[in-house]
């Protein structure tokens, strides 16, 4: 397992899918030159994502290969896709960066917490139901897909308390800015103050 050195720290966006994570997530790692790391799933890309960008969309049986081989950091099962985030991508983004984002479900989030520990920071983004439906509706997912993921919702929602962070996203460029200042407060409490 890669051990977190010094003031290396991974921030972990968690929440309902459709709450608007991804989008927060994006727009604060350009304000702070943060890496992200990006998991790797088995399920087909909808007709927004790119392979690359959003996801490694990856065949289930490369995934049970990388599996076999230990790759992974944390992998978990859901509705019977697989999502898995590769350790090389976490070792290889410490590289050049001292902060680095993932946008996880719950589970995956957890996983990182009982790992790492105070060097995993969960932001739990969220958006109430009836917003989170119309969000889906506008991205054009299927109806399958939404009613999939809001069956997901009670028990996503239930772990926004053993988060650190929480924000309900009802304006994007509002809470980006919010969770900059955030982000920002971990900044400084990483500079050490010298006496001249």
């Amino acid at each position: 397992m890669y051990q977190i050195k010094g003031k290396e720290k991974i921030f972990v966006y968690t929440g309902p899918d459709g709450s608007g994570r991804k989008t927060i997530a994006k727009n604060v790692a350009t304000a702070f030159d943060m890496e992200t790391v990006l998991s790797y799933t088995t399920r087909s890309p909808r007709h927004y994502e790119k392979d690359g960008e959003d996801y490694h969309f990856i065949t289930d049986e490369t995934f049970k290969n990388m599996q076999a081989q230990q790759e992974f950091l944390e992998s978990v099962e859901i509705d019977g896709i697989h999502y898995g985030i590769r350790e090389q991508d976490v070792v290889e983004a410490f590289k050049n960066h001292d902060f680095v984002y993932l946008t996880l479900n719950p589970e995956g989030a957890e996983k990182l917490k009982k790992m790492y520990g105070d060097h995993v920071v969960r932001i739990f983004v969220y958006a109430d139901r009836d917003t989170v439906i119309e969000r889906h509706k506008k991205r054009q997912d299927s109806e399958e897909v939404i009613e999939r993921h809001m069956s997901h919702y009670n028990e996503t929602m239930s772990y926004k308390g053993s988060c650190e962070h929480a924000f309900e996203n009802f304006d994007s460029p509002q809470v980006s800015y919010q969770v900059s200042e955030l982000i920002e407060s971990y900044l400084d409490r990483n500079l050490t103050v010298t006496d001249y």
